[in-house]
């Protein structure tokens, strides 16, 4: 039997909050008629929507094209800004990657812009544990829809997605697979799931769930 692991990545396998902020607040610098300058806290609020979802939140008297358009410069350049300025990787990632491996496949489906998780993977040096990814921003498709896609396309027999806030449970909920909740992430879900403190916690308990 294949099972793989999807992981959530923001809030769940990395804090790259601060970062993302400083980099877009460099693009909201460049118009005038911007006056917004993200907090950490303000950003982590939006982290998991979509990315017009977010352009609608954070610009809303800006006209609905040019928001996005504006956005979009924004994600370019956060895709180059990462990538000398890395996020905080949670403790023990490679690691747990590496065990989970061993019995597994890893994967990453993020309600991102397309190039933010190839920067992820560049910067921390875990490409070779991942085996497939997938966000929005490639497909134009909703978090669900990219499980899904995830999953038929590596020809999985059972998977499990770990996230930490109530979009991921829900998206994973309409995919039809068994969500684990990262605690110690950015969120709270409205659902009865298992969960962990810790990444370190998620081997053994993968293992639990597979042999039930």
């Amino acid at each position: 039997m294949k099972t793989g692991i999807i992981f959530d990545l923001d809030g769940t396998l990395w804090n790259a909050t601060k970062q993302i902020a400083e980099s877009w607040n460099v693009v909201f610098e460049r118009y005038d008629d911007i006056d917004l300058r993200l907090t950490t806290k303000e950003l982590e609020q939006q982290m998991g929507k979509l990315m017009e979802t977010i352009a609608d939140n954070l610009l809303p008297n800006i006209p609905v094209e040019r928001r996005y358009k504006i956005l979009q410069e924004c994600c370019e350049y956060e895709n180059e800004y990462l990538l000398t300025h890395s996020g905080v990787l949670y403790p023990d990632i490679k690691d747990i990657f590496k065990k989970l491996n061993e019995k597994y496949s890893v994967y990453i489906v993020s309600n991102c812009q397309a190039g933010y998780i190839e920067a992820f993977l560049k910067v921390t040096d875990l490409g070779e544990y991942v085996t497939d990814f997938e966000n929005p921003g490639r497909t134009g498709k909703p978090k669900a829809d990219n499980i899904r896609l995830v999953i038929e396309r590596n020809n999985l027999d059972k998977a499990f997605y770990v996230g930490d806030t109530q979009g991921d449970y829900d998206a994973t909920m309409a995919a039809g697979i068994p969500f684990i909740f990262a605690a110690y992430g950015f969120g709270n879900i409205d659902g009865d799931e298992e969960e962990i403190q810790g990444l370190n916690e998620l081997p053994d308990l993968i293992d639990k769930l597979v042999e039930k």
